[in-house]
């Protein structure tokens, strides 16, 4: 159970929810309508890909998966850790992921697959990021989790069981941000089309500097561990 939520886990928490639900819509309505913030419907693909020897699509699917992968294994290298806490190089990893989600608009503009895979580096790199607080899994790029958390904690309520009210919120929490992500991504690309990226972009670097701010606030006393 998480005993004490801080609130730099909600706001990130919303903030990379927010930006997933952004960039998986734009996956989504571009010109190949594929999701780049999880693997499991690409990997369906891939396998019907390869069944029905469709070899291009094939390594396209697996290009994208490949780059989520690396964006997991770059936030390996950068934050060192599988648990959120204070002190660890979050600044630098939300700073990455912005600069990826911002070049990937000029490739999806020329509707090169490239720019696929650096949305779906970034969003590896901010699912990684975020792991886990106090044993609860924090992910933010997709809602498979969640909505399953939510399927348990409505059947503890049934049986009469003791239902964790700060886990049960965080999942709503992150679900409510990914789905006005996708809202707000749907309703911009038809005016701005790949553009749309780069609003997700701003949002990352802007936590990202305000995670630097906070941390320089707290100082290496406010560092917080489960």
């Amino acid at each position: 159970m998480i005993s004490r939520l801080p609130s730099w886990v909600w706001i990130g928490a919303a903030s990379l929810a927010v930006v997933a639900g952004m960039v998986n819509v734009v996956g989504f309505l571009g010109f190949e309508h594929q999701a780049v913030t999880h693997l499991t419907g690409t990997t369906s693909l891939l396998g019907a890909s390869i069944a029905q020897g469709q070899m291009r699509p094939a390594l396209h699917l697996l290009l994208l998966i490949a780059a989520f992968v690396g964006g997991a294994a770059l936030s390996g290298v950068i934050i060192q850790d599988s648990t959120l806490r204070l002190g660890r190089r979050y600044g630098v990893a939300l700073t990455i992921e912005a600069v990826l989600l911002a070049s990937a608009v000029p490739l999806f503009e020329h509707q090169q697959i490239a720019g696929a895979a650096l949305a779906a580096m970034a969003c590896g790199l901010q699912n990684a990021m975020t792991a886990t607080y106090s044993g609860a899994l924090v992910r933010t790029s997709h809602l498979t989790g969640m909505f399953t958390d939510l399927g348990v904690f409505l059947g503890h309520a049934l049986r009469g069981m003791a239902v964790d009210r700060r886990r049960l919120s965080l999942c709503l929490l992150i679900i409510s941000g990914f789905l006005l992500g996708g809202v707000i991504g749907a309703w911009l690309f038809p005016h701005l089309s790949y553009r749309t990226l780069y609003v997700p972009a701003v949002l990352t670097g802007t936590t990202g500097v305000a995670y630097f701010g906070y941390r320089l606030w707290r100082g290496p006393a406010g560092t917080l561990s489960p």
